[in-house]
């Protein structure tokens, strides 16, 4: 829920130096934008629009979609990115947001990440096995449901070609509408 996706924010946000910055700026990202792991770890620097208010994801099947991103991850990025050189071999750039001097992709890897993810979980007092990236993709989507936001926009933002992978997301609300129906209506108590 919402309180664990705080306390693995705040428990980010303690971490030090270049690696806490990129992870702030990670796991800000993946819970603002919903992005798959793979789009996430794979962003060119050049996804990030100049004013930090969206990035430019290129999804499944090559399909571009634009994702606004929340004050705290835009805030995150800018705060990563004087930083992001520590991650890049040599004097020549690199073009990912995410860069990693080991991997052969040249980025961080989706293994990589959800390993500095179990171990956020943990100092977050979270359990570990309960927090993957694609877990803090489905947050995204319940949370911005729960708020009212419209299926179909929501279904832009996570890329989905087809709707009835977005409605995966509604079974948190229907709990959520059940449990208001036994607790509020009139009837229900009988």
């Amino acid at each position: 829920g919402e309180a664990e996706v705080d306390l693995l924010m705040r428990a980010a946000r303690k971490g030090r130096g270049p690696r806490g910055a990129r992870l702030v700026a990670l796991v800000e990202l993946l819970y603002a934008t919903g992005l798959r792991v793979s789009e996430l770890v794979g962003l060119p620097l050049a996804a990030v629009s100049r004013d930090r208010s969206l990035i430019v994801v290129r999804g499944k099947g090559g399909k571009e979609r634009m994702v606004p991103l929340s004050v705290p991850a835009a805030a995150s990025i800018e705060a990563y990115l004087p930083l992001r050189r520590v991650f890049i071999s040599g004097d020549q750039g690199s073009p990912w947001l995410f860069p990693s001097r080991t991997a052969r992709t040249g980025h961080l890897m989706r293994a990589r990440f959800a390993v500095l993810l179990k171990e956020l979980a943990a100092a977050a007092g979270i359990n570990p096995a309960a927090l993957s990236p694609h877990v803090l993709r489905h947050a995204f989507a319940s949370h911005l449901l729960a708020h009212d936001a419209d299926l179909r926009s929501v279904q832009q933002m996570l890329g989905h070609a087809d709707i009835s992978s977005t409605q995966i997301y509604t079974h948190v609300l229907d709990q959520r509408l059940k449990s208001l129906v036994r607790e509020f209506h009139p009837l229900a108590r009988h």
